[in-house]
């Protein structure tokens, strides 16, 4: 009995010893191909593994990947059918098998792999995305969008279905109108509200969204108009800008209006922007921003400053704005806190002009949801608490509805 139990005790350290070297193994092949690129070394290393622990399998698909990457198709199809084979409900080989024969413009193959693996994990993110790409590489992009909507149903925050969506939305539906209505309340400050309607027409160039735009204000008693275009250049997968420009002959716009930025997309979910605007009332003003924003599950955060050099001091506003996404890209909730004034707020840059040096406080809220398919609405309301001369404050309420439609 003695001998029996201590043959039993060494066959399972035997064996633990064996995992143990096939998961070193397995993490030297990874650093091999991850760190050096050195393909051969990492099959080497996953073969090696293998002869230890055959079924293996997050090591046989990785093999199998490292195949892929090599261009030996057909020793990747094996080790993926080897997987499946001994484990028909294997979502990550469903999903290395669908990118090998997508990537080898296979795509009828593809979706076999894919719709096999479905049926096993019909919430899978990673297959349900590679549905809507492989759809969208067909051309039945109605279909393309469904499935990136399912994606980000179940999650919201993932960048590569909100991407994908908005390529699709942008063969499907290269326009845009938008029309907004914004008023705005004083408790002290002025007696009249002021109200601001602005219609937009954005369209969708290989160059990137071109925007055109036209603003009406009713302010102090008086009225004007301001007309403006804006367009979001991409120059690579990594950087894209904003360029912007306006004009109206009207005292409650500034008479001239332009901005730049340029955005950067960084790794973990990260973008940075720089950039400057100018305004030019009666005089020029120049301001400065800086943001950077990040993506965390199903929220969007994002910090911005302005900064405007003056004559004797630095004005600055700072600004905190979260998005939390309750379905597709244009569906979320809003919410932001901030100090100072916003160059880019045409409901309220005209304080520009009075006193920019003045605190400034805000809370806002927003909502937006898409009904009947390709239609849009938004509601939004911001609380500010504003110096209007040198200390003493006023309340100022502004409420906005917008409509949009693509088309």
């Amino acid at each position: 009995m003695r001998h029996i139990l201590l043959t039993v005790i060494a066959a399972m350290i035997s064996i633990v010893a064996l995992a143990q070297d096939s998961d070193e193994l397995f993490q030297l092949a990874r650093k091999a191909a991850f760190d050096r690129k050195d393909y051969p070394e990492a099959i080497r290393l996953c073969r090696q593994a293998l002869t230890q622990s055959p079924d293996y399998a997050d090591i046989r698909v990785f093999l199998g990947r490292i195949y892929t990457w090599s261009d030996k198709t057909d020793s990747a199809r094996a080790e993926f059918q080897y997987i499946l084979q001994r484990k028909p409900a294997y979502e990550d080989a469903y999903v290395a098998i669908a990118d090998l024969e997508y990537w080898n413009d296979r795509p009828a193959e593809a979706m076999q792999h894919i719709n096999k693996g479905l049926e096993y994990h019909p919430r899978s993110e990673e297959l349900l995305l590679r549905k809507a790409r492989v759809l969208g590489f067909q051309k039945n992009l109605q279909e393309a969008a469904l499935y990136a909507n399912k994606v980000l149903a179940i999650n919201p925050n993932n960048a590569a279905a909100r991407s994908l969506l908005s390529g699709i939305r942008d063969q499907v539906r290269k326009n845009k109108l938008d029309l907004s209505y914004d008023y705005t309340y004083f408790d002290k400050r002025f007696d009249d509200p002021w109200h601001m309607l602005s219609l937009a027409y954005g369209r969708q160039t290989p160059i990137g969204s071109v925007f055109a735009r036209v603003n009406y204000a009713k302010k102090f008693g008086d009225d004007g108009v301001q007309g403006e275009v804006e367009a979001y250049p991409r120059f690579s997968n990594t950087f894209y800008s904003y360029v912007g420009a306006g004009y109206s002959n009207s005292s409650i716009f500034p008479k001239y209006r332009a901005g730049f930025s340029l955005y950067a997309n960084l790794p973990k979910s990260f973008e940075a922007e720089l950039g400057f605007r100018y305004l030019y009332f009666s005089s020029s003003t120049w301001v400065y921003t800086a943001s950077l924003g990040k993506y965390w599950r199903s929220w969007w955060f994002n910090f911005r400053t302005y900064l405007t050099p003056g004559e004797d001091n630095l004005s600055k506003s700072f600004n905190l704005n979260a998005r939390y996404y309750t379905a597709g890209a244009d569906d979320f909730w809003l919410f932001g806190i901030g100090t100072g004034i916003s160059p880019d707020d045409q409901r309220n840059n005209i304080n520009y002009e009075i006193n920019n040096s003045l605190m400034s406080y805000k809370l806002n809220l927003g909502w937006q949801k898409t009904f009947l398919r390709q239609n849009i609405i938004g509601l939004y309301g911001t609380w500010y608490y504003e110096e209007f001369r040198p200390s003493t404050y006023g309340n100022q309420i502004n409420l906005g509805v917008s409509l949009m439609r693509r088309f």
